[in-house]
């Protein structure tokens, strides 16, 4: 299975952390949140690697290589003009055959990606979000997008962090089958959670949630990324 690692964006709202270095190069314990991630997803049997970038990208490039220290095969996507995080998925969509994962690479995750993937074949539907519950599992107070469930699909979704809706929230780790890029349009920024998710749940298309085990730690503000110190220990 391949797997795209979004780090196109910028470090604007860390800056005083990051130093102007792209967010996904923060080290967290002399180790970059980016090769972190990179790690996880080797031990979970992955090999096939794209990036996409934009702000910066010399410098992830530099940092990363080919991937051959990690045991990777490590592609990169350059973006003159940033897509938007499902509009990166369809830009490379001639890579994308069969299921593959998404994972944004400014977020730090630990979890069952095995398990993850179990749970995505079992459900047969296009698109498959990982979220945690913020009262149960390890976060840094970072919250992305609200996610309502009904059983184990998406009923409702909203970007930027309604409370009084979920304590389930959007984790930024996505199985997606080839089918959902006829929904995507061609080269236009067009983003997961204010595009992408509503459009298929306006127009019936099913989405999965699967509630993870382990963490999901965004580093975002100089607050989280001093949170995250915290959580992680090694």
């Amino acid at each position: 299975m391949k797997a795209l690692v979004l780090a196109a964006g910028k470090s604007t709202r860390i800056a005083s952390i990051s130093k102007g270095l792209p967010k996904p190069l923060i080290e967290v314990h002399g180790k970059s949140v980016l090769k972190r991630n990179l790690t996880w997803l080797a031990q979970f049997g992955f090999r096939d690697i794209w990036i996409n970038l934009h702000y910066r990208a010399e410098d992830i490039i530099n940092h990363l290589g080919q991937g051959d220290d990690l045991g990777l095969n490590i592609q990169y996507a350059f973006e003159p003009e940033i897509l938007g995080t499902a509009g990166a998925v369809k830009h490379l969509q001639e890579e994308w055959k069969e299921t593959f994962l998404v994972v944004y690479g400014d977020n730090l995750f630990q979890f069952s990606l095995d398990t993850f993937i179990s749970f995505h074949q079992s459900q047969k539907t296009p698109l498959s979000i990982g979220v945690f519950d913020r009262s149960n599992h390890l976060h840094t107070g970072i919250a992305g997008g609200r996610v309502v469930l009904k059983g184990s699909y998406v009923q409702g979704f909203i970007e930027g962090g309604n409370q009084a809706i979920s304590n389930y929230v959007n984790a930024g780790v996505y199985l997606l089958e080839p089918k959902i890029l006829e929904i995507i349009p061609e080269e236009t920024f067009f983003d997961f959670g204010n595009d992408l998710f509503p459009k298929c749940i306006h127009n019936d298309i099913k989405i999965s949630g699967h509630i993870i085990e382990g963490y999901c730690l965004g580093i975002d503000t100089p607050e989280s990324y001093q949170n995250a110190l915290t959580i992680i220990n090694n």
